[in-house]
């Protein structure tokens, strides 16, 4: 997949009790012009992580946009979602394409290593994720990944580059100039009072960019 198509606001879902909520947030974060949305979920039984995945996927396709499923494949592919993230941990990145086949997006946590970004670059991720980029609540303990390792990755690897962890609108903009090519947001995003309104900033620093 074109680097080029991976670009922009990349939103990742809170933990959230209220089903019809998370719905209404994400589908507000689609009306403000997000196209990448990730399901992620710690809290809900895997019943409940079904029925929601399916809904999502068909919100996401009234919009015309991307849903990628939180570190499980077999959920990715019951849904029929267009993509998973994997961890270093959640499993093989080879596998992982296998089962995808070439069409799906697979992308990979590379926390702050460039090595990890070249192996999963290697073995088929579409996308590299480098954070946390600044200090994070969803994820206090995670490595720091500075601004310049995405200039880093943009000279050597091929595919896109995604930012996670702390951001903002305030400091998104260093991010993206250093060449992070999609910006992964939960709290910043969905505890916005307007979250379109949010959304479409986000996309607006993409194209002053």
């Amino acid at each position: 997949m074109a680097r080029n198509d991976l670009r922009g606001l990349y939103a990742i879902t809170p933990d959230c009790a209220d089903g019809e909520r998370l719905l209404a947030d994400v589908g507000a974060a689609l009306a403000g012009g997000c196209r990448i949305v990730q399901y992620r979920d710690k809290i809900s039984p895997k019943p409940e992580q079904v029925r929601r995945a399916s809904a999502l996927r068909a919100l996401t396709r009234q919009y015309g946009a991307r849903l990628l499923i939180n570190d499980d494949l077999a959920l990715t592919t019951l849904v029929d979602a267009d993509g998973v993230h994997l961890g270093q941990d959640d499993g093989n990145l080879l596998a992982a394409r296998a089962i995808l086949g070439p069409e799906r997006i697979l992308g990979a946590s590379c926390y702050a290593d460039l090595s990890l970004a070249h192996a999963a670059q290697a073995a088929g991720a579409d996308y590299v994720a480098f954070g946390a980029v600044y200090p994070s609540p969803t994820k206090p303990h995670a490595a720091r990944a500075e601004p310049g390792l995405f200039a880093e990755a943009r000279q050597e690897l091929g595919v896109a580059t995604c930012a996670i962890g702390g951001i903002t609108l305030d400091n998104a903009p260093p991010l993206i100039a250093a060449g992070a090519d999609l910006l992964a947001v939960i709290t910043d995003l969905f505890s916005a009072p307007d979250i379109a309104a949010r959304a479409a900033a986000y996309q607006r620093l993409f194209e002053k960019a």
